[in-house]
C-alpha cells in the first residue's frame, strides 16, 4: 500500500496528484488505490472518477469506464473535457444518442474545446448525420489546422458525403502532419479501394498495420480491398490476423460474415452475424449483416425484421438497410410493397444512386423521368463518387435509355459500366479456354462408360445449366411451381463439393485403371462426391421429391454429374447466342461472371461453352439429359412445360403454367422477368441493336443483319 496521510487529514489535491503520477508511471494498482482513497473521503469527486474511467478504458473495460465517466460528469463543477471523453467512450460502445448528448454538453460548456467539437463531429458522422458532422469537423480544422486527427476525421465525413475528391487531400494532409498516423493510412486505403485503385489501397492498408498492428480498421480495410479484387483467400488471411488479437470484435465478426456470404458459406455467415448482434445489440451494421445472411438462406420474414431493425438504429447503414429490404421484397415477388419500400428509401435518401440503380429494374422509364436525370447527375461527378456505385448507375442508365427508345445513349452507358467493371478484376480468356479443354479431355466416351453408375443414386437433384440469361430462371420457375419440386436457386454446392474432392478434372482418369479393386475404389470416390453434394442441398428440398439447382455454370460439370449422381437429371437451357450475350452484356451480375464485361471476351466464351456442351451431348444418356430452347418455351409454354415435368418423372400440374404467380424468393438477374407471364419481345431482340454489337457479332461469327 502506498504511504498516505491519515484518512481524516487527507489532502485531496495531493492524493489526486499522486494518483496521476502513479498512472503516468504505469503503476495502475497504486493509481487506483489513491483514487479510491479520494472517493472514500469525498464520494462523487469528479477528478478521481474521471481518472478511474480513463484507467478502466485503458484496461479494455468500456462498461466500467462509462460508469465512472457518467458519475464524474454528474459532479457540479466537472470540466467540459469530461463530457467530451464520455461522448467518445459512449461512441465506442455504440451508444450514439448518449454520446451526442455528452458531446453537445461539452461544447456548450466550452465553445472553444477542440476535443469536444471533434468528438461531436465523429458521433454525428457515425449516426449518419453527415452535414452536421461536416460543420463540426471543419470548425475543428479551423481551430487547430495542424492536428492530423482533425484532418483524418474531416476526410471520413467528406468520404461518407461522397466528396471523395475533397476527402483524399485531407487524408494526405493528415499523413503529412503525422507520417505514423495509422488510421489515416487505413482510411485512405478504404477511399482508394472505392475508386478502384486497389494496388495503392492494399499498400496503404499494409502500411497501417505495420504502424499499428492492433488497428482493427486496417485489417478490415485490407480485407475489403482484397475482396474487391476477388482475392477471397487473401481477405480471409487479413481477417484471420485480426481474429488473433480481437476474436470477439463485432466489426471483425461482421466483416467475416459478409465475406463468407460472398463465398456462399451461408450457415457460417449466419452464425457469425448472430454472434455480432449478441455482442453489439445496438449496432446497425450487425443487424444489417444478419439480415443479408438470413436473406441468403431464404428466411425472408426474419430477414425483413432484421433490415427494419438496422434501419431504425443510429449509424451509417440506414440507406443500405432500407435498400436491402426493398430488394428482398422484390425477390419475394411482393412488387407493390417493394416499390413502396423503394419510395420510402428515396424519401430518406433523395438522389441515392444505389437506391435509384436497384429500382431501375422494377421501374419502366418514360421520357423526362426524374430518376434518369438524378442518375445522370451522379455519373457526371466521375471519380468523386465510389466506383462500386458508378458501375450500377451506368447499367441503370443503359436500361433507362433502352426503355425510352434511345439506344445510342443506352449503349454508351453500358460500355462505360462494362469497361469499369472489367477493369476491376483479372480475367484471362486464354486460361478459360485451356480450362474448358482440360474439362472436356477429362471424360472420354470410354471413361464415361467405365465409370457410369458407380456414384450415389438419387433422383432428388435436377440441374438446370447453360449460359447466364439463357432461360435457366424461367425453367426453374416453371418446375418449382410444381408441388413436388423445390427451386433452390443458384447453388455453389456442386462446385464446392468438386473442389473439395480434388478429383476433377485431372484425377478422374486414374479411377478407370486395370487394378483388381479399381471398380470399388472408383465407386467409393464417386459415391463420396455425390454424397457430399446431397448433404449440402438435401436440407433445402423441404421434403419434396425434386430439387432444382439452377447454377448456370454447372454446365462445366455436366459430364461429371451422371458419374457421381446417376439418378440426377440435367436440363440444358439454350437461347439464341446473340440474344443471350446481349442480355449478359446489359446486366450487372451480382456474382462472378468475369467473361461478361467485354463484347469480344463474351462472344469467345460463348463459343467455348457451346463446344463443351457439344462434347457432353455426345456422352450424356437421353433419359437423364434434356435440352430446352428458350424460344420454344415462349412459342408453346404448355408443350414445353409438359415435356419438362415428364422428364422429371412427375405427374402434370397446371400450376406450372402459372409460374409467374409462384411466391417463392427469386434471387437472380431475372427476378423481375419471371414475375410476368410469357412474353415474346425478347426473341431476336439483338437485331434492333446490331449497330452497337460489332465486337460481339465478330467474336460469335454472326452477320450483322
Amino acid at each position: 500500500m502506498p504511504d498516505d496521510p491519515d484518512h481524516n487529514t487527507l489532502n485531496i489535491s495531493e492524493a489526486l496528484a499522486r494518483a496521476q503520477a502513479h498512472w503516468n508511471a504505469g503503476q495502475a494498482d497504486e493509481a487506483e488505490q489513491w483514487c479510491q482513497r479520494v472517493l472514500s473521503a469525498w464520494p462523487g469527486q469528479a477528478d478521481a472518477l474521471h481518472l478511474l474511467g480513463l484507467m478502466a478504458h485503458a484496461w479494455g473495460n468500456l462498461e466500467l469506464a462509462i460508469g465512472y465517466l457518467r458519475a464524474a460528469c454528474r459532479a457540479p463543477r466537472a470540466p467540459a473535457v469530461y463530457a467530451a471523453n464520455l461522448a467518445e467512450m459512449c461512441r465506442q460502445k455504440g451508444l450514439l444518442a448518449e454520446a451526442g448528448q455528452a458531446a453537445r454538453r461539452a461544447v456548450a460548456m466550452d465553445p472553444g474545446l477542440t476535443a469536444g467539437w471533434n468528438n461531436l463531429g465523429i458521433v454525428l458522422q457515425e449516426a449518419g448525420r453527415f452535414d452536421e458532422s461536416l460543420a463540426c469537423l471543419e470548425r475543428v480544422v479551423a481551430l487547430q489546422p495542424d492536428w492530423a486527427d482533425a484532418h483524418n476525421n474531416l476526410a471520413n465525413t467528406l468520404r461518407r458525403l461522397g466528396r471523395l475528391d475533397l476527402a483524399e487531400p485531407h487524408y494526405r494532409r493528415a499523413i503529412g502532419l503525422n507520417p505514423a498516423h495509422a488510421g489515416a493510412h487505413s482510411n485512405l486505403a478504404f477511399l482508394l479501394s472505392s475508386l478502384g485503385r486497389y494496388d495503392e489501397a492494399a499498400d496503404l492498408a499494409q502500411r497501417a498495420i505495420g504502424l499499428d498492428p492492433h488497428l482493427v480498421d486496417a485489417y478490415l480495410n485490407l480485407a475489403e480491398v482484397e475482396t474487391s479484387r476477388h482475392r477471397h483467400e487473401a481477405a480471409l488471411r487479413a481477417l484471420d490476423m485480426l481474429h488473433a488479437f480481437a476474436p470477439q470484435h463485432p466489426a471483425a465478426l461482421v466483416a467475416r460474415a459478409k465475406l463468407l456470404r460472398q463465398l456462399e458459406r451461408h450457415e457460417e455467415a449466419l452464425r457469425l452475424a448472430r454472434e455480432a448482434v449478441a455482442l453489439a445489440p445496438h449496432s446497425a451494421d450487425a443487424h444489417n449483416t444478419l439480415a443479408t445472411a438470413l436473406q441468403s438462406l431464404g428466411q425472408t420474414g426474419e430477414a425483413l425484421e432484421a433490415f427494419g431493425r438496422a434501419a431504425t438504429l443510429p449509424g451509417t447503414v440506414t440507406e443500405e438497410a432500407l435498400l436491402g429490404r426493398a430488394v428482398l421484397l422484390t425477390e419475394a415477388g411482393r412488387r407493390d410493397e417493394a416499390l413502396a419500400a423503394f419510395g420510402r428509401a428515396l424519401e430518406a435518401f433523395p438522389g441515392s444512386a444505389p437506391i435509384l440503380s436497384a429500382r431501375a429494374d422494377a421501374h419502366t422509364f418514360r421520357p423526362g423521368d426524374p430518376d434518369l436525370a438524378r442518375l445522370e447527375a451522379f455519373v457526371a461527378e466521375g471519380e468523386r463518387r465510389p466506383l462500386a456505385e458508378r458501375i450500377p448507375a451506368h447499367f441503370a442508365l443503359g436500361k433507362a435509355y433502352l426503355d425510352i427508345g434511345e439506344p445510342a445513349q443506352a449503349f454508351a452507358h453500358f460500355e462505360a459500366g462494362n469497361r469499369s467493371k472489367r477493369a476491376s478484376f483479372a480475367y484471362d480468356p486464354g486460361a478459360a479456354e485451356h480450362w474448358m479443354a482440360r474439362v472436356a479431355g477429362a471424360i472420354s466416351p470410354a471413361l464415361f462408360g467405365r465409370l457410369q453408375g458407380l456414384g450415389t443414386a438419387s433422383a432428388l437433384p435436377v440441374f438446370v445449366v447453360g449460359m447466364p440469361r439463357s432461360g435457366t430462371t424461367l425453367i426453374e420457375q416453371i418446375l418449382s411451381s410444381h408441388p413436388q419440386v423445390t427451386g433452390a436457386g443458384e447453388l455453389a454446392a456442386l462446385r464446392l463439393a468438386v473442389e473439395a474432392s480434388g478429383l476433377f478434372p485431372d484425377r478422374l482418369a486414374a479411377l478407370a485403371n486395370d487394378a483388381p479393386d479399381a471398380q470399388d475404389t472408383a465407386a467409393r470416390a464417386l459415391g463420396a462426391l455425390g454424397r457430399d453434394y446431397l448433404a449440402r442441398v438435401a436440407p433445402l428440398a423441404h421434403g419434396r421429391a425434386r430439387l432444382v439447382d439452377k447454377m448456370p455454370g454447372n454446365f462445366v460439370y455436366a459430364g461429371l454429374i451422371p458419374l457421381i449422381l446417376p439418378g440426377a437429371r440435367i436440363v440444358h437451357a439454350r437461347r439464341d447466342p446473340v440474344d443471350t450475350c446481349l442480355s449478359c452484356y446489359t446486366k450487372l451480375f451480382g456474382g462472378d461472371q468475369p467473361f461478361a464485361y467485354d463484347q469480344r471476351e463474351l462472344g469467345r466464351f460463348y463459343r467455348l461453352y457451346e463446344r463443351l456442351m457439344a462434347h457432353w451431348r455426345s456422352l450424356l444418356p437421353p433419359e437423364r439429359f434434356i435440352e430446352v430452347d428458350y424460344e420454344a418455351v415462349v412459342d408453346d409454354l404448355g408443350a414445353e412445360a409438359r415435356r419438362l415435368v415428364a422428364f422429371l418423372g412427375l405427374p402434370w400440374d397446371d400450376a406450372c403454367l402459372n409460374f409467374h404467380d409462384n411466391p417463392r424468393v427469386v434471387r437472380t438477374a431475372s427476378v423481375n422477368q419471371v414475375r410476368r407471364p410469357i412474353y415474346r419481345s425478347s426473341k431476336g431482340r439483338w437485331r434492333a441493336y446490331a449497330d452497337y454489337l460489332g465486337p460481339l457479332l465478330d467474336a460469335l461469327g454472326v452477320a450483322p443483319r
